[in-house]
C-alpha cells in the first residue's frame, strides 16, 4: 500500500495538523495518565495485563538491543519524533551516547527538555524542532536513526527514510517501528480507526523494505503484531475502566472521542488488519 497523492492533504498541511493534534492538553494529559507520559508507541507485553507503561518502555530496551554494537559515549544517535524524550534519555543513560532529539511540537520539546534537566541529561540530548521529511543536518553524521511510530504520520514516508538513511555513517543503523496495513487491507476499511489521527493510509512492511533496500541499506522485520492486538485492547481497557478519573483530566469531548475510536483499533488489529514491528536496517560499510 502507498499513498495516494489525490487524497492526502500536502506535508506542510499535514505537519501543521499533526502538530496541533500533540500541542493539545487533551492529549498531554491522556498520555500522562493512561501512557504513562515518557514512551509514546506500542508496548512489548510480557502478559496480556501488563502496564502499558512498562510494555511501551521494553519496546525501547528491545530496539535498543539491536543497535547496541553501535552505541558508546563516542556515538550520537538521531531521534526521530522524539516525544517526550524516552527513548532519547534511555539511550543516553544507557550507553552515554549523544543523542539529537527532533520533533515537530513544541510542547512535547518543552516537556522533554524539561524532564532531560531534571535527570541531568541536558548536555548529552539536544533537543530540536523540524520535519522527519527535511532534515537539516550534514550527511553521514549519526551512527543510529532511530523512531518509534513516526512514519505512520507522515505523508510522503519515502522521503522520509531517503532523508534518514542520508544522515547515516557508512556501518550505521537506521532502527524504527511503525502501525501499518496488512499486505492485502484495503485503505477505505482502516479510515474510520484513522480518522482522529488525521492519517490518510498506512504503509505497509512490503513498502518499507522495498524503500529500504532501494536506498541501499540491508534491512530485517521483526513482526510483532501480537504485541500491537494487546496494547489496543489495553488501551480499551484503560480508559473504559478509568473514564470517571479521566473526565477530571481530559474534556468531555476528547474522552467521547477516545471512547469511539480505540474500539475500532481494537476491532481491525483483531480481525488481522494491520501490522506492527521494528525495522532493524544497516548502511554498508563501503
Amino acid at each position: 500500500m502507498t499513498d495516494d497523492p489525490t487524497d492526502a492533504p500536502t506535508a506542510p498541511d499535514h505537519e501543521a495538523s499533526t502538530r496541533h493534534y500533540y500541542d493539545t492538553g487533551d492529549v498531554d494529559a491522556f498520555y500522562d495518565a493512561v501512557w504513562g507520559g515518557e514512551d509514546i508507541h506500542i508496548g512489548v507485553y510480557a502478559h496480556p495485563e501488563e502496564a502499558i507503561a512498562d510494555a511501551s518502555r521494553r519496546t525501547v530496551q528491545h530496539a535498543a538491543d539491536g543497535i547496541a554494537d553501535l552505541l558508546g559515549p563516542d556515538a550520537t544517535v538521531l531521534d526521530l519524533g522524539s516525544g517526550y524524550g524516552g527513548s532519547s534519555r534511555a539511550l543516553a543513560e544507557r550507553f552515554g551516547c549523544r543523542v539529537v532529539a527532533l520533533d515537530l511540537s513544541e510542547e512535547h520539546n518543552r516537556r522533554h527538555r524539561a524532564a532531560n534537566a531534571k535527570c541531568g541529561l541536558e548536555r548529552s540530548i539536544e533537543v530540536e524542532a523540524g520535519s522527519v521529511s527535511h532534515l537539516p543536518y550534514e550527511s553521514g553524521r549519526f551512527d543510529a536513526v532511530w523512531s518509534l511510530e513516526v512514519l505512520c504520520h507522515v505523508p510522503d514516508r519515502p522521503d522520509a527514510l531517503r532523508e534518514a538513511a542520508r544522515v547515516l555513517k557508512p556501518g550505521g543503523a537506521l532502527v524504527f517501528s511503525d502501525i501499518m496495513a496488512a499486505e492485502t487491507t484495503p485503505p477505505q476499511a482502516l479510515r474510520p480507526a484513522l480518522s482522529r489521527l488525521a492519517v490518510e493510509t498506512l504503509a505497509t512492511p512490503s513498502f518499507y523494505l522495498e524503500h529500504l533496500s532501494r536506498l541501499g541499506l540491508k534491512a530485517e522485520f521483526e513482526d510483532g503484531t501480537e504485541h500491537l492486538v494487546t496494547h489496543y485492547a489495553r488501551l480499551d481497557h484503560e480508559v473504559r475502566h478509568r473514564t470517571g478519573e479521566l473526565r477530571r483530566v481530559i474534556s468531555a469531548a476528547y474522552l467521547d472521542e477516545l471512547l469511539d475510536n480505540l474500539p475500532l483499533w481494537v476491532d481491525i488489529s483483531r480481525r488481522g488488519m494491520l501490522r506492527w514491528g521494528l525495522f532493524h536496517a544497516r548502511r554498508p560499510v563501503v
